[in-house]
């Protein structure tokens, strides 16, 4: 099978590349890449006016497989990520069973190999059964195929526990994705401020964040692992990680579009859409968020792609379940808030979400170069659309968005040389 994509405007991080170029791609691998090809082939896309980009790459969501399929399967979860432009996702691990143990992680490959149209690189748990008391069997999850371990949801609070899992991490050469939440500070609905007062809720203030950012890093620096912070919300985090990488260490940060496209003020009580963790913060954290992802404090952009079903969104705000869905949003949001504003530029852009997640993993993605396997994302940068949640493939539509307008539309996902989206 050849296919050629012509007239598109690649743009590969990796390579620094920004320059009008066509691609040849033969039996899933990328073969030549130059002014112009004129190879005969079975398929010619033609990406006129298109970023033609490494296939978008998401290190944090949620498929909801095993245990959850009311809300998301790995299949319709991964055609969400082919229509929103990722070619390789990486489910976190609160599932049920939870994805503790080599069984799981083995299910959830075989699952993706099956019913999958992108790439699926499971996260283990730090700790059996997500509980923080017991570490799980991290070298037997490594080699079933994990490419890190959080315990995404939750933090591991034993401080001397995360230490133990932080040192067997480092020895496996993977890294610990951490979700930053002091459980006595937290409990609340919504951010700690004017806006819940007056809503009259419950609030979640910044240090709940903050103090557990500065002792994962703290930790990190004595163990020597890759520390990865998930889902950064508040300026004070923000600076710490700024201050933590000016020492060297090895660490990264990620920020989901919905901490860079809303605030706190977007929060109703008969919406829980807007309820998430963390929560939507104010316009000084959105602020710090965009000027943390331009000077490169924060590394990547995730989506924490979140769904759940109907009722356990449309009922009490404080009883609502936390999160939303994100894999069809999250490009749109990230060309209009950032690049359209000028926070960062197509090439920055798409090093934070691909490049730079790919770096992080340790996954030979991430870049379009001659003798790679062929992941490619095709993105129409000036489409401008209003956001429909009717039209998302994923199984459910639990998003703030509906109704936003935005621009950029993927056009075309390419995994391993297959067209697995086309607009």
């Amino acid at each position: 099978m050849k296919t050629i994509i012509k007239n598109g405007r690649l743009i590969n991080p990796a390579t620094n590349m920004d320059q009008a170029a066509e691609i040849l791609i033969e039996d899933g691998v990328v073969t030549k890449i130059d002014s112009l090809i004129n190879d005969t082939a079975d398929e010619i896309i033609d990406a006129k006016d298109c970023w033609v980009v490494p296939g978008l790459i998401d290190i944090h969501v949620h498929l909801r497989e095993p245990g959850y399929e009311y809300k998301e399967t790995i299949e319709t979860g991964t055609k969400s990520a082919a229509k929103g432009g990722f070619t390789t996702v990486c489910p976190m691990p609160n599932t049920n069973p939870v994805t503790d143990n080599e069984i799981v992680v083995e299910y959830i490959k075989l699952k993706a190999s099956r019913e999958g149209s992108v790439h699926v690189l499971p996260i283990g748990a730090i700790t059996k059964g997500q509980k923080g008391e017991e570490l799980a069997n991290i070298g037997k999850m490594k080699d079933a195929g994990i490419c890190a371990i959080s315990e995404d949801g939750r933090s591991v609070l034993n401080a001397g526990l995360l230490k133990k899992a932080m040192t067997y991490a480092k020895m496996f050469d993977l890294p610990v994705l951490s979700h930053c939440e002091d459980d006595s500070l937290a409990g609340g609905s919504m951010n700690a401020g004017d806006a819940a007062t007056i809503l009259g809720m419950k609030g979640i203030p910044d240090e709940a964040e903050e103090l557990i950012v500065a002792r994962d890093i703290i930790l990190a620096q004595k163990t020597g692992v890759k520390l990865h912070i998930c889902h950064v919300s508040t300026v004070g985090s923000a600076e710490i990680i700024r201050q933590a990488k000016k020492t060297g260490m090895g660490l990264t940060a990620e920020v989901t579009p919905h901490h860079f496209a809303l605030t706190e003020q977007a929060v109703q009580i008969h919406d829980a859409n807007t309820k998430m963790n963390p929560p939507l913060r104010t316009q000084k954290d959105v602020e710090a968020m965009k000027q943390a992802l331009k000077d490169g404090t924060i590394d990547i952009i995730a989506t924490d792609h979140a769904p759940h079903h109907l009722d356990e969104k449309n009922c009490e705000y404080d009883k609502a379940a936390n999160g939303i869905v994100g894999f069809e949003t999250a490009l749109c949001l990230s060309i209009t808030e950032l690049v359209e504003t000028g926070v960062l530029s197509p090439m920055q852009l798409i090093e934070k979400m691909s490049y730079n997640p790919a770096k992080l993993m340790g996954i030979d993605k991430g870049s379009i170069e001659e003798g790679k396997m062929a992941d490619i994302t095709i993105i129409d940068p000036n489409k401008e659309y209003s956001v429909d949640v009717n039209s998302f493939v994923s199984k459910r539509k639990n998003s703030p968005f509906q109704g936003r307008k935005v621009k950029g539309l993927v056009k075309y996902t390419i995994v391993n040389g297959e067209i697995k989206y086309k607009a």
